[in-house]
């Protein structure tokens, strides 16, 4: 390999996008050299800063994070390494308790044993949990780049980290039915001007990091769910729960 590389040889041989390159370089996190014309050129510092990038990513840390770290130089690799292998090892762990479970209770079928009440609310709370994930990662890869999404999650994570997100989200799907529930009664009544209030400060955490093209991308994700909304039963709210509440600031801003 060259000693330096282009910003399209980079993405062509590394899988990440231009786009991200650009993004990190923004961000302060890469320095490439530029030629006179401006091409931008990575050589092996700029690779290796790519990979403490990436691998300090995968073991949780965020780009604010990152940057600090990074930029006190000499980053020892083989703790990169060892991080990365912390995070993987995790998500085995995961598998292999799930793998544990589904072995347990295919041995009791095969036995024609019976399957007790505690043995199927895990299954239920495992399968629910990973359907739910892969369920919304079919959709959201539908409307939003990969870039796009990891910004949403590098400036989510700070405000993630301030509650539970099991929580919050039970918090959304409890909103969103009594909403529903309200929608008979106008979106005048009081009722209604009530829950379009907690619908804001339920908002608020995302509200607090987000830039305009990501409130404008999730305001137009959340438009079009008619046509995502039967591909994801566990949303938490309706096509008309949101229009509903859509009509409600309408008419506030009038």
């Amino acid at each position: 390999m060259d000693e330096s590389l282009d910003i399209r040889d980079v993405a062509r041989r590394t899988g990440l996008t231009s786009r991200a390159l650009r993004f990190y370089e923004a961000r302060g996190l890469l320095r490439p050299l530029r030629t006179y014309s401006g091409r931008r050129l990575y050589g092996l510092g700029e690779l290796e800063r790519i990979q403490q990038i990436l691998a300090l990513k995968r073991a949780g840390l965020s780009l604010a994070q990152i940057g600090k770290l990074t930029a006190r130089g000499n980053l020892d690799l083989a703790a990169l390494v060892d991080a990365q292998l912390k995070v993987i090892e995790a998500r085995k762990a995961e598998l292999d308790e799930a793998r544990s479970l589904l072995l347990s209770v295919k041995s009791r079928i095969d036995r024609g044993e019976p399957v007790d009440a505690e043995t199927f609310c895990s299954l239920i709370r495992q399968g629910d949990r990973i359907m739910e994930v892969e369920d919304w990662k079919k959709v959201t890869d539908r409307y939003f780049s990969p870039d796009q999404k990891a910004e949403f999650a590098e400036r989510m994570k700070g405000a993630r980290a301030e509650f539970d997100q099991v929580e919050y989200s039970r918090k959304w799907k409890d909103l969103g039915s009594r909403v529903q529930a309200a929608i008979p009664s106008g979106p005048d009544s009081a009722e209604a001007q009530a829950l379009y209030d907690e619908w804001q400060a339920l908002l608020a955490p995302f509200k607090a990091v987000a830039t305009p093209e990501m409130m404008q991308g999730a305001t137009k994700f959340y438009e079009r769910m008619d046509e995502w909304h039967g591909d994801l039963p566990q949303a938490p709210f309706t096509p008309e729960t949101f229009r509903f509440i859509q009509e409600i600031g309408r008419r506030r801003s009038a």
